[in-house]
């Protein structure tokens, strides 16, 4: 059975990966794992001067985009889907040196990045450490019975980065009051009252809530309305 007819556009060289197995017309050798079409009759590689390239698979594509680019020779590889009725590309053939060249640059870039990615997480840390120092301050600042280690605590979990938490919402980056004031509220819930043993015995979360609501308030309240003490 013949080859189905191959894409083919000017300046690009294409080879087959045969469904069949093929011979070279050339040198008679086969079964061929590439082959060349030339005025419609199969070549190998060799026959086709193409033997000193080397095969790279899809998949990567700034590597395969660069060793095209360092190649003064490509070949685009192509294999015929039957189901589909086309053909699809299963890789290129480029010069190894280029190919060695292509994978120095993407290493490069791989270890550009990693470093890019270092400075970031160092920046982050020390924003978020910022952040979560200023939501402590402004803890302190409404309610000054907090002790700092509690108020540090506080922030530190309000703020955490990707949380959704409050302390990341666009409120609580701005240190409004009222997100201030939630995150809170939100910490004495869970850490001074049976609140989180109550939902885990089943009480429904607004009941809850109302049962636990007079014992947030009286923290709340003593937090608010302590003497500073002067030494």
């Amino acid at each position: 059975m013949a080859l189905p007819s191959t894409p083919h556009s000017p300046g690009r060289l294409v080879a087959i990966q045969p469904l069949k197995h093929k011979r070279c017309v050339g040198c008679r050798r086969g079964p061929l794992s590439l082959l060349v079409l030339e005025e419609g009759v199969p070549h190998c590689l060799g026959c086709a001067d193409l033997g000193h390239l080397v095969f790279l698979p899809r998949g990567d594509t700034a590597l395969t985009r660069r060793s095209r680019e360092e190649s003064t020779l490509s070949v685009v590889v192509v294999r015929f889907n039957r189901r589909k009725g086309r053909y699809e590309r299963q890789g290129v053939l480029v010069e190894e040196a280029a190919l060695v060249r292509a994978e120095e640059r993407c290493l490069a870039d791989a270890e550009a990045r990693r470093r890019r990615r270092i400075r970031d997480a160092r920046r982050r840390t020390v924003e978020d450490e910022r952040f979560a120092a200023a939501f402590a301050g402004e803890i302190i600042r409404l309610f000054p019975g907090c002790p700092a280690g509690r108020a540090g605590a506080i922030a530190g979990h309000a703020s955490v980065r990707g949380s959704g938490r409050v302390g990341r919402s666009a409120a609580g980056r701005a240190l409004s009051e009222g997100a201030v004031i939630s995150a809170v509220v939100a910490a004495v819930r869970h850490v001074d009252t049976p609140y989180d043993q109550l939902l885990m015995s089943g009480v429904p979360r607004y009941e809850a809530r109302r049962r636990i609501a007079p014992t947030v308030e009286s923290v709340l309240r003593a937090w608010r309305e302590v003497d500073e003490v002067v030494s």
